[in-house]
């Protein structure tokens, strides 16, 4: 799709001005800081933590593009960008609400020979966390899962509502960030056809260094529970790193993952992932 593409060439560009402006950065902080820059990196550090973790109260818009080698029985490669807003809200003294929406953006290849490439929306699935604002060292959210049938094409999606349940936990100790996510949705429908019962994890484990730096590993693991035996899960092996900066006042959280799958369905695959993010912060 035109539209993925550039936007995939987007997210590299500017990966790309990152690693140019970082002694700059530095030095633009150190000017923000009165020549003393340690607010400015305590600061860096915090919002680093905040956009590590899910059940934030802070409102952010993340751009992840996933592109997919040897996708299909063709062996060709997919791409899918992830559109993620994240909108908190708060209920009360006590608890926050954070509400969380995946818009998948999907170039997928043709499955037979001289099948076209079908480029369009996938199914949308939005979470709410329920979150106490104070959670002790063990940061954690429940919540209800939506499936809704926005695909604009039946090869992107089961085009069913469905409903699950989330759950995410982590902690923070000293520069670490570790955790995860897991949610199970299941289909409305009782037609086999369409059937829906499916699992997707996400463990996340950051170290975060000076200057808004981070290494990562954030793999999606997913089982189709209603698949073949065999053929039920996706498990990716790998990471990469990570950057808070900013651009004038707007604050960004960038970086790149690759991702080697050690399990994938037979002749769909794929072998291997690469992930690269853009997301745009917006602390209170």
């Amino acid at each position: 799709m035109a539209c993925s593409k550039y936007l995939s060439t987007a997210l590299v560009t500017m990966l790309v001005f990152i690693m140019e402006t970082s002694v700059t950065g530095n030095a633009l902080a150190a000017t923000a800081g009165g020549g003393n820059t340690e607010p400015a990196v305590s600061s860096t550090e915090k919002l680093a933590r905040a956009a590590q973790n899910p059940v934030a109260s802070m409102i952010s818009l993340p751009f992840q593009n996933n592109t997919n080698f040897n996708f299909g029985p063709e062996s060709k490669t997919q791409n899918v960008l992830n559109v993620q807003p994240v909108l908190p809200f708060e209920l009360n003294d006590d608890w926050n609400l954070i509400t969380r929406t995946i818009v998948p953006v999907i170039s997928q290849p043709g499955f037979v020979p001289g099948q076209d490439r079908t480029d369009g929306v996938g199914d949308t699935v939005f979470t709410a966390f329920l979150s106490p604002k104070d959670s002790g060292e063990w940061i954690w959210g429940v919540g209800p899962v939506v499936l809704i049938p926005t695909s604009s094409n039946d090869r992107l999606g089961v085009g069913e509502w469905g409903g699950g349940v989330g759950v995410v936990v982590l902690t923070m100790q000293g520069p670490w960030v570790v955790g995860g996510l897991v949610n199970n949705v299941w289909s409305s429908t009782n037609d086999s056809g369409a059937k829906v019962n499916s699992m997707t994890f996400q463990p996340f484990i950051n170290y975060n260094f000076s200057g808004g730096w981070y290494a990562t590993t954030s793999p999606i693991i997913t089982a189709n529970w209603e698949a073949d035996s065999g053929n039920k899960w996706v498990v990716p092996l790998g990471g990469g790193f990570g950057r808070i900066f900013k651009i004038g006042e707007q604050a960004i959280n960038a970086q790149v993952q690759a991702f080697y799958n050690v399990e994938s369905p037979d002749n769909i695959g794929p072998d291997w992932t690469l992930r690269f993010q853009l997301q745009f912060l917006f602390p209170k």
